[in-house]
């Protein structure tokens, strides 16, 4: 139940909707009260039994249905089907009765659908609104969230766990505004009706509500495996995709098959075991149905051959009728439940996702940043993921309009220095500072607005040519988009593509070079003008001849900004205004190219390494 809350929070923005549903709900079950009411006369017709009213009862008030005036509202009823009879005969008054159960059904279905059509839009609105917040929180939860999980795991929670939740739970929103209304009108009617016949039901019901609860909380348990190993199943299937290539040429398919066969299989007996479970809840319930029913039946019919019983036959068939119609709400509220408990698995699934940390957090009242004035400073800094510090007491200035280079060992700590100047990450110990001010102090909006990133991989998405270089800039022109594309000496690779800068790259720029793809990446670090460039290994990976397109691109773009490059190739830095050697975590040299071959020391290593491998 408390999971249903967690949903049920959705459905506040769609009250109003909601309301006309409920409302068409009430009238549907008033309307299928009333034809059942209309039985009555049938019956007593049909067995010569029709009571009596000879003097005229006091007309029919509002009031008198508020206050449930059972004897008035009877007397009323067989007086005006006495006068029907009177007027019209037996056979008539029967098919003006008729006529009327008629379109009292009809009525009682119309509004069914119109309550179902106006739910429509809460089901599918939850469903868009739900889906919508666990995208917005994967767009803002940090980095480091996402080194711990699975991305299949991740994407099963916004797939199969947000699908199940519209199937188990939102489908039970019907249910759940429709049947306690049902319940609640007709067993009314059936106290009005026989107070102490409806008692006795009432006793059993609570019986079968138990054993049903009891199959319910062991749906939840399997159906929460089967959803974590959906994730597994997720997570193998994009891995295998991304590393095609490698399983291929290391002819690991057979071995990544049976993997795949073993995982899928552990998901299958599982889901097998969440059927069985969830397909026991009809049966159950309608053995159960029909164990109350036979009781009610004999229960009530010793009543009616009582000698002094006030309960006649026709009405004990009518209560009977209108029993009947208790058992299927009841029987959709327990498949609701079950539902419900099916969906609480994915629903925990998705909140864990929705309340996890964001950690970096926006300061209230943050400063704005326009622009970049001095200086950025790393004062004191130090950072770790886990239990070890990859950066240690790092200090370092760097001045506006200056380029800074960060060379070292591969895992010595460079990425993750730059990766907390936009906050990626937060420091853990010291500060860094734009201006001299900490950016915790500032809007991480407008930290990032003032920075473009050339990373070591290309990041580019499934989409024209036009919207990856243009991607996060919705007032870009096509002139600007060519502009920085010369700039980035990738217009004339674009133009020669078949359609041109509206040409789609595939995913992940698959259908492009390496080379190709990084001068995209700077032709959109070039259209964004940031005031603070930051280049992660921008060249490592490409052949000669694209890295000297990249490396003239990188130039173009790199005069009078203030730039940090991280470099694996010490030769494409040594223009640098200061070069910065990162080893262990810590700032060990610091100075020109020039400078630092005189210190011969950790720099001038790794240049002859270099030199020598070359």
């Amino acid at each position: 139940m408390k999971n249903l809350l967690k949903i049920l929070r959705y459905v506040i923005p769609y009250w109003g909707v909601s309301a006309v549903s409920v409302l068409f709900n009430i009238l549907s079950v008033f309307f299928s009260l009333a034809s059942f009411a209309f039985f009555i006369p049938v019956l007593d017709i049909l067995f010569n039994q029709t009571e009596k009213v000879l003097e005229v009862p006091p007309p029919l008030t509002l009031n008198a249905f508020l206050t449930l005036n059972k004897d008035l509202i009877r007397d009323n009823f067989y007086y005006s089907i006495n006068d029907l009879i009177n007027t019209y005969g037996q056979q008539k008054t029967l098919f003006y009765i008729a006529i009327a159960i008629i379109t009292l059904f009809f009525l009682k279905n119309l509004f069914r659908y119109l309550a179902m059509f106006f739910l429509a839009v809460v089901r599918n609105g939850v469903v868009k609104d739900l889906r919508n917040d666990l995208y917005r929180k994967i767009l803002i939860l940090p980095l480091s969230y996402f080194t711990e999980q699975r991305k299949g795991d991740i994407m099963a929670r916004m797939t199969t766990d947000v699908q199940e939740v519209e199937w188990s739970i939102m489908t039970s929103l019907e249910m759940i505004f429709r049947e306690p209304i049902t319940i609640i009108s007709f067993l009314i009617t059936l106290f009005v009706i026989s107070p102490m016949l409806t008692l006795f039901v009432l006793v059993l019901l609570p019986v079968s509500g138990f054993l049903i609860g009891r199959i319910g909380k062991s749906l939840k348990r399997t159906s929460e495996k089967g959803q974590k190993k959906m994730g597994v199943i997720l997570s193998q299937i994009e891995e295998t995709i991304s590393g095609l290539r490698i399983i291929k040429a290391f002819n690991a398919i057979d071995f990544i098959d049976r993997r795949f066969h073993k995982t899928n299989d552990e998901y299958t007996k599982i889901m097998t075991r969440l059927y069985r479970k969830r397909d026991l809840a009809s049966p159950m319930s309608e053995f159960l149905g029909a164990v109350v029913m036979v009781i009610v039946i004999w229960y009530g019919g010793r009543m009616v051959l009582s000698p002094d019983s006030t309960l006649s036959g026709s009405v004990f068939i009518v209560y009977l009728g209108i029993f009947s119609q208790l058992i299927p709400p009841a029987k959709n509220i327990t498949q609701a439940v079950y539902n419900v408990q099916k969906g609480s698995a994915s629903v925990d699934r998705i909140e864990q996702v929705l309340k996890a940390p964001e950690v970096i957090e926006e300061k209230p009242g943050a400063k704005h940043l326009n622009e970049f004035n001095s200086e950025i400073e790393y004062h004191d800094l130090s950072f770790k993921y886990d239990k070890e510090f990859v950066l240690k007491d790092i200090n370092l200035k760097i001045k506006k309009g200056k380029t800074v280079a960060i060379v070292g060992a591969s895992g010595g700590g460079k990425s993750t220095m730059v990766d907390l100047l936009p906050r990626f990450y937060d420091p853990t110990k010291g500060e860094l500072l734009i201006d001299g001010t900490n950016i915790k102090d500032y809007i991480i909006s407008d930290i990032r607005k003032l920075m473009g990133i050339v990373t070591q991989e290309s990041i580019l998405f499934n989409d024209t040519v036009f919207n990856n270089i243009a991607f996060g800039m919705d007032d870009a022109t096509e002139k600007d988009v060519i502009e920085a594309a010369k700039i980035a000496n990738a217009h004339d690779f674009i133009i020669r593509m078949e359609k041109g800068y509206q040409s789609t790259i595939g995913d992940r720029g698959t259908k492009l070079s390496g080379g190709q793809r990084q001068r995209l990446s700077i032709a959109r670090a070039v259209l964004k003008n940031p005031q603070i460039l930051i280049f992660d290994e921008a060249t490592s990976s490409l052949d000669t001849e694209s890295e000297r397109l990249v490396q003239d691109a990188l130039m173009k773009l790199l005069v009078n900004r203030t730039s940090i490059v991280i470099a694996h190739r010490l030769s494409t830095i040594q223009f640098a205004d200061e070069i910065i050697v990162i080893d262990k975590g810590r700032l060990v040299e610091r100075g020109t190219h020039s400078e630092l071959i005189k210190k011969n020391g950790v720099y001038k290593k790794l240049y002859d390494l270099q030199s020598f491998a070359s």
